[in-house]
């Protein structure tokens, strides 16, 4: 499949954000006694009833009707909101941008199997400070951290994706030809491939994430980082499973071809590539 839709990964980044319950304004209480009775007076009655933003899932509940604290919630919605959908526009895309460029290369060819090599494929993290949101500093800090630990998790990852020996060349079993013709492969689902995924784990994202922030007093920081990796998580798996890895094109020698006392042999020592656009 394509790389995720931008929508999908900001509805299961909204929808995780949802379920801390954040309150706005945090920490606040009533003001009881004297102090209450000043507070009730402060407002006018319009002012003490007033509709919340209504953004379901709601990224913040608001304490009380009250102007000031829907205000406060409305404010934070948008903020945090607006910062989920377009980072998660900026990791879609660079996903994709990736997804078309990346080949696989260096995979060894016996007979019908192909083992090892590697993906290779454009570096993520100088395009998503690219794509990210830097509408204030604090966005900017936020999109630094979130595109350097993802991009080094997606290239971490990446290394460690290699063929199996997967039966990719039926037909090379036995080739009637001294070389075997370039052959594209049996299409395979990129989860068939051995992979090393930890580093592209909500947890392991989200800690690295955390550390490199530094900032134990940044507003919200953790909670929006688990929200983006646990997106991010789901949609992985769901691509590892749909996207096919295909056009893998093989060739190599028949050392045994001798005929007509051998007509026909397997591929020994071959190589195979797939150019750009093979995961598909």
């Amino acid at each position: 499949m394509p790389a995720p839709q931008a929508m999908m990964m900001k509805q299961l980044a909204r929808l995780k954000f949802s379920t801390f319950g954040l309150k706005a304004p945090a920490n606040w209480q009533a003001p009881t006694g004297s102090a209450g009775s000043h507070y009730s007076q402060a407002f006018k009655p319009e002012e003490k009833m007033t509709m919340p933003d209504p953004t379901i899932p709601p990224l913040f509940t608001a304490v009380s009707g009250n102007k000031n604290h829907t205000d406060t919630q409305k404010s934070l919605t948008n903020i945090f909101g607006t910062f989920i959908d377009t980072m998660c526009d900026a990791i879609c895309g660079v996903w994709g941008t990736w997804q078309s460029a990346a080949s696989m290369v260096g995979i060894i060819v016996n007979a019908v199997t192909a083992t090892g090599g590697q993906i290779v494929g454009p570096p993520w993290t100088p395009l998503l400070l690219a794509q990210g949101p830097k509408g204030s500093p604090a966005q900017l800090k936020y999109t630094k951290v979130i595109a350097q630990v993802i991009g080094t998790a997606w290239q971490t990852y990446t290394a460690t994706v290699k063929c199996p020996g997967l039966p990719w060349y039926p037909a090379f079993a036995a080739m009637p030809s001294p070389v075997a013709p370039p052959t594209p492969n049996i299409p395979a689902p990129v989860i068939a491939l051995t992979q090393v995924t930890v580093a592209v784990s909500c947890n392991m994202m989200k800690q690295q994430m955390i550390a490199q922030l530094g900032d134990p007093q940044a507003q919200y920081a953790s909670e929006l980082f688990e929200s983006l990796c646990d997106a991010f998580e789901k949609c992985f798996t769901v691509w590892q499973a749909s996207t096919m890895v295909t056009n893998v094109i093989g060739t190599g020698p028949v050392p045994t071809f001798a005929p007509p006392y051998v007509p026909a042999g397997p591929v020994i020592g071959g190589i195979a590539t797939m150019a750009p656009g093979g995961l598909v």
